[in-house]
């Protein structure tokens, strides 16, 4: 018999989610899908285990791990995320992350015109 509550924990997004338009990102390994408000955006993403990005910064971000492992540097402090962690990075804060296995994450973003869809 089939486990109905194992069935819905093995899938990572429901295809609501992936109905939602796709981002335009240049990085082989990354997808992700959003939701777009006026003053906001929620980007569901989807990484493989690409390694490190490159340090970066941006309008506040704050995220929560759906899935997977990553090490997230923030001004210089590092600390792996795994399933539940949430984290939240300042406006202008300098931070790279790097993709220790498949990753899913939730993350808003604190513009409206971070991501452009495809």
């Amino acid at each position: 018999m089939n486990n109905p509550k194992k069935e819905f924990e093995s899938i990572p997004y429901p295809e609501m989610i992936h109905n939602l338009p796709e981002i335009d990102i240049p990085i082989d390994g990354i997808q992700g899908w959003l939701l777009q408000s006026k003053n906001k955006q929620v980007v569901f993403f989807k990484i493989d285990p690409v390694g490190k990005m490159p340090e970066h910064s941006h309008c506040s971000q704050w995220g929560i791990m759906v899935d997977g492992e990553m090490e997230l540097t923030i001004g210089g402090q590092s600390k792996i995320y795994r399933k539940g962690d949430s984290y939240f990075i300042p406006a202008g804060v300098v931070h790279s992350a790097n993709f220790l296995t498949k990753v899913m994450v939730i993350d808003v973003f604190d513009a409206p015109a971070r991501y452009k869809t495809k």
